[in-house]
C-alpha cells in the first residue's frame, strides 16, 4: 500500500505548487550552488520525505496531540453544551448551565467525561489528520498538475470527507460513553464504570447507535474545517500578510495558521451544529430515533447551544491547526506552502491574455 502511495506522491501535483519537494536526498555541490546554500541546508534539515510512510505517521501523531489535547481542555464547556442541548428547561443558557452543574456536582463535576474525550478524540485526530494527508496526495495524484490546482478545493473536500469517515468509526464508542456520563446523572462517573455498564445493559451495538448522525455532524464539519482552512490560509498570505510566506518566521507563520483555523472553526460550528444536537439526544435516550428527536425539537430546537459551540469550536479548531503545524515545526517535517499556480498554467494564461 505504502509503495503505491509513494509512487503517486512522486508524480503528485501537490509536490509542485502545493507542497515542497524531497526532504533528505543528498544534494550535489553544483546543484547546491545553483539553488543557494541556505535552501540546500533547509532541505537537508527536514526529518523525513514528503508523502513517505514516516511523514504520514508523524502527521497522525500531530493529529493525536492537536485533537486529544484541545478537546480535553474544553470538557467543561462541552459538558454544559451537551446538557443545554438535552435539557434546555433545566440549564437554560451557558451561565446557568455552569452554575447548576457546579452547585450539584462541585467544580470536579465539570471534568466529567474527560477520559473518553481524550481517548476518543486522540483516535479521531490520528485518522482525521493522518488520513487527510494520505487521501490528499492520493486524489491529487489522479489528476494532472493544472487540474489539481484548478480543482484543489474539491481535492480538499474529498480528502477530508474520506478521512473523517474512518475517524468517526474510531470516535463513536467513546463519544457515546462521554455523552452518557455527562448527561445522565447517576449513570456513571468514569469511563471504567460506564463502558461495562453500557455493554451489559445494551450490548456493543449501543456504541455505534449514533454513528450515522455522527457522520452527519463530523463529515460536513471536517470538510469545512480543512477546505476553509486551506483556502483562508491561501487568501491571508495573498491579501493580508504583508510579506511572502517564505520570508515569515516560523512564529509568524504559526500566527497566520491560528487565524485561518479560527475563521474555519466558526463556519464548522454553524454547519455541524444541528447534527451535534441530534447526536447528544440520541446518546442520552436509548429509545430515541433521529425522526423522534427532530419531531420533538423542531428546527429551532436543534440550534440550541450554538453560541457556546461557536466559541468552543472556533477556539478548538484554531488551536488544533496551531498545534498540528507546531508539531510539524518541532519534528522538522515538510510544511507545504499554500497553493500556487503551476508555471505552465501561468504562462498559458499570459499567452491567452487572461
Amino acid at each position: 500500500m505504502f509503495s503505491s502511495l509513494l509512487d503517486v506522491a512522486r508524480n503528485s501535483p501537490f509536490r509542485g505548487p502545493l507542497s515542497p519537494a524531497q526532504c533528505e536526498p543528498a544534494i550535489a555541490a553544483p546543484q547546491a550552488a545553483q539553488i543557494g546554500m541556505a535552501a540546500a541546508a533547509e532541505v537537508q534539515g527536514d526529518s523525513c520525505e514528503f508523502a513517505s510512510p514516516k511523514y504520514f505517521a508523524l502527521c497522525g501523531l500531530g493529529g493525536i496531540l492537536s485533537c486529544g489535547i484541545t478537546h480535553t481542555a474544553v470538557v467543561p464547556l462541552d459538558l454544559v453544551k451537551c446538557r443545554l442541548q438535552v435539557d434546555p428547561d433545566k440549564y437554560k443558557n451557558v451561565m446557568t448551565g455552569f452554575k447548576v452543574s457546579v452547585r450539584e456536582e462541585g467544580m470536579r463535576g465539570l471534568a466529567k467525561g474527560w477520559a473518553p474525550t481524550f481517548i476518543g478524540y486522540s483516535l479521531q485526530g490520528l485518522c482525521k489528520f493522518g488520513l487527510y494527508e494520505v487521501f490528499k496526495v492520493t486524489y491529487s495524484g489522479m489528476l494532472d498538475e493544472e487540474t489539481a490546482y484548478s480543482y484543489r478545493t474539491f481535492v480538499y473536500l474529498a480528502a477530508s470527507a474520506s478521512a473523517e469517515f474512518f475517524a468517526d468509526i474510531a470516535l463513536s464508542p467513546l463519544e457515546a460513553a462521554k455523552v452518557r456520563i455527562q448527561t445522565m446523572p447517576g449513570f456513571a462517573s468514569s469511563l471504567r464504570e460506564a463502558w461495562p455498564k453500557m455493554v451489559q445493559n445494551e450490548g456493543y451495538g449501543t456504541f455505534y447507535k449514533g454513528l450515522v448522525p455522527l457522520w452527519g455532524r463530523q463529515i460536513p464539519y471536517t470538510m469545512m474545517k480543512f477546505a476553509c482552512f486551506e483556502k483562508t490560509l491561501e487568501l491571508l498570505y495573498k491579501y493580508v500578510v504583508p510579506k511572502p510566506r517564505e520570508q515569515c518566521t516560523k512564529g509568524e507563520q504559526l500566527v497566520v495558521t491560528f487565524a485561518a483555523g479560527y475563521i474555519a472553526g466558526v463556519f464548522c460550528a454553524i454547519v455541524s451544529h444541528p447534527a451535534d444536537t441530534v447526536v447528544s439526544k440520541l446518546n442520552q435516550d436509548k429509545t430515541a430515533t433521529v425522526g423522534s428527536i427532530m419531531g420533538k425539537l423542531g428546527w429551532a430546537g436543534v440550534w440550541k447551544g450554538l453560541g457556546p459551540r461557536i466559541v468552543m469550536i472556533g477556539t478548538l479548531t484554531a488551536l488544533q491547526w496551531f498545534i498540528y503545524d507546531a508539531v510539524k515545526v518541532w519534528l522538522r517535517m515538510p510544511r507545504p506552502p499554500p497553493a500556487e499556480m503551476p508555471e505552465s498554467m501561468r504562462k498559458r494564461l499570459e499567452a491567452e491574455g487572461k
